[in-house]
């Protein structure tokens, strides 16, 4: 039997079986003296079961486990251990399933920044309009990158954080105003006037549970900080940095 044979007997390609030799599963005939190799009827049964294992999930790693005898791993073994994978991968996608549900039904949640939570979607509801201040909606960015980098307990935190505040509307308008501020500072130095006020206001907006209790300094190795805060101009990020070194003074004190 040639391999182009063996091939349509299995329901496979010659590049199929050619890759199963390569990979060890399925041995190699000897060669005849015209230099043809023979296929013999148990090449055809172990191809066939190779396939069958392949169509049930396995990976080859796995086929090779049911094929050797020293590996200790009989068919059953290894197919309740895919079952178990399968019903890890079902659970899992049924969880992304509902979260999906919910951002679609959630108004807001599939904004610019977004996706992000039906929390969070809330919070920037109850900002109102900010589309004209480009230093809220990078704010906004930067709020959905932390709630998806964040772990449950650390995102729940920074919800809560907010939701406390910004949970009235002068809450609200001092951070309007913060931002408006900032703006001005977009073409601003370090060394402008406006920054001290504009660091005072902005300090006032940010919650202190926030910031780590060490504190946080812009010019030190906290690299996602420096990264997120880069295409600041030199004005805004200076105030930046004085409203950080503010909530994290008030904090220790």
């Amino acid at each position: 039997m040639r391999i182009g044979e063996l091939a349509g007997a299995v329901g496979v390609t010659t590049r199929t079986v050619r890759h199963y030799h390569h990979q060890g599963l399925l041995p190699e005939p000897e060669r005849r003296a015209n230099g043809y190799r023979t296929y013999t009827l148990r090449h055809v049964v172990v191809l066939a079961r190779i396939r069958r294992l392949t169509e049930l999930g396995l990976g080859l790693a796995e086929v090779r486990d049911v094929l050797a005898d020293e590996a200790g791993k009989d068919l059953a073994e290894v197919l309740e251990e895919l079952d178990a994978d399968l019903a890890r991968q079902e659970a899992a996608i049924r969880e992304r399933r509902a979260r999906l549900r919910t951002l679609l039904r959630t108004e807001g949640a599939l904004s610019a920044e977004g996706p992000v939570s039906p929390e969070l979607a809330g919070l920037f509801a109850g900002m109102g309009d900010v589309s004209g201040s480009p230093t809220a909606l990078r704010d906004r960015e930067v709020l959905a990158f932390v709630e998806s980098a964040a772990g449950p307990g650390e995102r729940e935190g920074m919800l809560a954080a907010l939701r406390d505040a910004f949970g009235t509307p002068e809450a609200v308008a001092r951070a309007h105003r913060a931002y408006a501020l900032l703006d001005e500072l977009a073409d601003a130095g370090a060394d402008d006037p406006r920054v001290a006020g504009a660091a005072r206001t902005l300090a006032d907006c940010i919650p202190a549970e926030l910031l780590p209790a060490e504190g946080v300094d812009l010019d030190s190795g906290n690299g996602v900080l420096r990264a997120l805060y880069a295409d600041f101009a030199p004005g805004q990020a200076e105030a930046v940095r004085q409203a950080l070194a503010l909530v994290s003074r008030g904090r220790r004190s």
